[in-house]
């Protein structure tokens, strides 16, 4: 075997070692960036929000579906989303792309109460 065989091998072993390593570094550097959006669904029924309260990733769709015979809405009390009237048997749906806490109501009946928390 001569000296240039042996430079090339460890050459070879040194280049697959900085691969390996560009390999892990880039998995562990995009866990998250590779998280696909999700879609949840809140049934709007029974003059309830089910469920009250959902945790969604930025960048989830949430459709509210609404069961009962009468409209209701989905209004954010800072006023982030306003989904106006959804009536009997339509949805509404909204992207979270901002993180925090959003308690909603229905404007028509405000003893319907929902917490939105966006991670």
């Amino acid at each position: 075997m001569s000296a240039f065989s042996n430079c090339a091998g460890w050459r070879g072993q040194r280049i697959a070692s900085a691969l390996l390593l560009c390999v892990c570094a880039g998995a562990a550097l995009g866990a998250d960036a590779g998280v696909q959006p999700a879609s949840h669904v809140i049934i709007i029924e029974g003059m309830k929000y089910s469920p009250e309260v959902i945790e969604v990733n930025a960048g989830d769709t949430i459709v509210w579906s609404n069961k009962d015979a009468f409209p209701h809405t989905v209004t954010a009390e800072n006023h982030r989303f306003d989904s106006k009237e959804i009536g009997s048997g339509r949805s509404w749906k909204f992207k979270a792309t901002v993180r925090g806490v959003f308690p909603y109501i229905c404007t028509f009946h405000p003893t319907m109460k929902g917490r939105l928390v966006v991670k």
